[in-house]
């Protein structure tokens, strides 16, 4: 029983008279033919691993490019030191989103949610919540539920691979997750939740991928940030009482055709957009060059 759209997912929610989490872990209990206790063991695991993730940054280490590497730590210093907007939450989203993403490209042990190269996004927003000790591991395991309960439909109506969707597919959908999970850790409605996640999705619609030199790290470390504070304003204008314009199906479905529309070269070839610059064609040349002499 896999939900096929969101309009199916909350209407299941509202006819059961369940919470959207409870809705999603019955899905994946009748897909995946586990019992409760498995399904939330294996929630439980992601969480950890997202969490150790977080404790394992070490702001030594670089990227085997060198491009990546550090940055969370710098994000962190200013803030202690004051010199940033947006309050303690934006900063810490902002240096954890930085942190999961870097680890990933340091090849690292990450949580792909949806994808590697969108990891950082949801961690981001969640994990300075626990840290603060304003969502108990139990609540954020149910919103993760909800967030892989959007993710699904977004893989059956749509995509997540930013090879044939661009980079709206990636960071777009995890954003998308993200917004719904917080929303409903801060007690939005399904109804609220949708509203979220379709504006998170919408505000990245058309983001392509044109990864440097091929690899996922510039500008897809920078990026998985920018799905993060997307997240966290779109789960803000939801709980405010801020509805989608455009329903969250019809959204992903925008998003489908989008992809499909976009050029290949903006779909993760490497051969056009910041891929294509000066400086990315040189830093792609520079690197070639090394490994063929190595």
């Amino acid at each position: 029983m896999s939900f096929l759209s969101c309009a199916e997912m909350l209407t299941y929610a509202h006819e059961h008279s369940c919470t959207l989490a409870q809705a999603v872990l019955r899905s994946d209990l009748a897909e995946s033919r586990l019992t409760e206790e498995a399904s939330r063991a294996q929630m439980r695991r992601l969480w950890q691993v997202m969490q150790q993730t977080s404790r394992d940054y070490d702001p030594s280490r670089r990227s085997r490019s060198g491009l990546v590497g550090g940055d969370a730590a710098k994000v962190e210093q200013a803030a202690a030191q004051g010199r940033l907007l947006g309050g303690a939450y934006l900063s810490a989203v902002t240096a954890e989103a930085l942190k999961t993403a870097e680890c990933n490209a340091c090849m690292k042990r990450i949580v792909a949610a949806p994808t590697a190269g969108s990891c950082g996004v949801l961690p981001a927003v969640l994990l300075p919540l626990a840290q603060e000790g304003q969502a108990s591991d139990e609540a954020i395991c149910d919103a993760l539920y909800v967030a892989a309960g959007f993710g699904q439909v977004i893989a059956a109506r749509a995509t997540l691979a930013g090879a044939e969707g661009g980079c709206q597919a990636e960071v777009g959908a995890a954003s998308a997750m993200a917004a719904a999970a917080l929303c409903y850790l801060k007690g939005g409605t399904a109804a609220a939740c949708a509203a979220a996640a379709a504006m998170a999705l919408g505000n990245l619609l058309g983001l392509v991928c044109d990864p440097v030199a091929g690899l996922v790290e510039v500008p897809c470390v920078k990026r998985n940030v920018v799905g993060a504070v997307n997240a966290v304003a779109c789960a803000n204008m939801a709980l405010a009482g801020i509805d989608s314009s455009i329903p969250c199906d019809e959204v992903i479905d925008a998003m489908g055709r989008v992809g499909r529309q976009l050029s290949p070269d903006l779909r993760e070839t490497g051969a056009s957009g910041l891929a294509a610059t000066p400086t990315g064609r040189a830093i792609a040349r520079r690197l070639a060059a090394e490994a063929g002499g190595v």
